[in-house]
């Protein structure tokens, strides 16, 4: 049972129900229903039980569509606030509008260089953590475990603007 191997980037792919705990709620959800009927009473957040989704109801994810699950909209997110990092009259050039950026755990850092160098309208970007250039394999899920586990939201991430070489 404890052998089979999660999937980091899917992991709803090999997930199973289990059938006995699938009895207990059904059966759970049976005596709430019967305890509300014998008063007389109405429950407001009940789904209707009409169609063939009648014999999955209390089962939230049953209609999940996994042909879809590799897109990066069902990842986790990690917030990112992103800063310039440079001197008194260079801070003032290069600056995003919107500092606050929310993206998928499964985005790597070099992705969000790609981003900045479109968004800033330049050649070259540098990410740094802790005045630290942060390695561009890297993705975001391994950068929030090993450096901000622990802290509050969002990821504090600096970019310094790096003038090509001539």
């Amino acid at each position: 049972m404890f052998s089979i191997k999660i999937h980091e980037t899917q992991p709803l792919l090999n997930l199973k129900l289990d059938r006995v705990r699938q009895d207990i709620r059904l059966l759970g959800i049976k005596r709430i229903r019967e305890f509300y009927q014998s008063r007389g009473l109405e429950r407001v957040s009940q789904p209707s039980n009409e169609g063939p989704a009648s014999d999955r109801v209390g089962l939230p994810y049953t209609t999940f569509d996994h042909s879809r699950a590799h897109y990066y909209r069902f990842d986790e997110h990690v917030l990112l606030c992103l800063e310039k990092q440079g001197s008194g009259k260079d801070k003032s050039k290069h600056i995003l509008q919107h500092k606050y950026v929310r993206c998928s755990v499964r985005a790597q850092i070099h992705h969000l260089r790609r981003v900045l160098c479109r968004r800033l309208e330049l050649p070259l970007v540098l990410v740094l953590f802790d005045n630290a250039p942060v390695p561009d394999s890297m993705t975001l899920k391994q950068l929030w475990l090993s450096c901000w586990f622990g802290k509050p939201a969002p990821l504090l991430l600096h970019y310094s603007v790096k003038e090509k070489r001539r």
